[in-house]
């Protein structure tokens, strides 16, 4: 992205994917680097609602971080994708749907997310979009692969865009110019049965 005396010449496409925790967390830390260098960041995120830590400080850096949050107050996963276990947990917090019929009020709600995204990309008002968890809501099918090829394919050549979520598909890997995966080697959950904590993972 710069050159020898800080020059601008190109904006590459981030991917950040994988099982491991850290994939927001990366996105966020490239953001305040971003803003530390006098740039401005549009961070989208797909499927979550404001109820992390970090929206607490990150709506306090505007106009030169925007985050909107995309998502519902409920969770949603495709028939047959869930143990009967996992659904236990997540009880009213998930909407299973049919295969390729996802809650419309959901779709709403991101595809208006693309279209900000994409206007993003092209105007070359943001140094920096990120699209936290659109992985995700490309493996539900909530967003369809053209869709998100159009909005690569058509952003403007010095914006860098991140695109984070587990199940990063084959095309989209190979269309990146950089992917990192997050791979989970120990994780407290599955040891000690671990709830999010506040600060750490919430």
């Amino acid at each position: 992205m710069f050159i020898k005396g800080g020059l601008n010449l190109k904006g590459y496409v981030q991917v950040y994917t994988g099982n491991g925790k850290g994939k927001t967390t990366a996105a966020i830390g490239i953001s305040i680097r971003a803003l530390g260098a006098g740039k401005r960041v549009l961070f989208l995120q797909f499927m979550k609602t404001r109820a992390y830590s970090e929206h607490k400080i990150m709506t306090s850096l505007e106009p030169n971080l925007i985050t909107k949050a995309l998502g519902k107050p409920f969770f949603v996963a495709v028939e047959g994708m869930m143990t009967d276990e996992e659904r236990g947990k997540w009880q009213d917090k998930v909407v299973i749907f049919p295969p390729g019929q996802p809650p419309k009020e959901y779709l709403t709600v991101i595809n208006a997310g693309l279209q900000e995204a994409k206007q993003a990309v092209q105007s070359g008002e943001y140094d920096l979009v990120v699209l936290d968890e659109i992985n995700c809501a490309l493996h539900f099918g909530l967003v369809s692969w053209d869709d998100l090829l159009d909005i690569i394919d058509t952003k403007a050549s010095t914006t860098e865009l991140i695109l984070t979520g587990r199940g990063a598909t084959a095309e989209l890997i190979e269309r990146a110019d950089l992917v990192t995966e997050m791979k989970e080697i120990k994780h407290y959950y599955a040891t000690e049965g671990l709830e999010a904590r506040l600060g750490i993972e919430n």
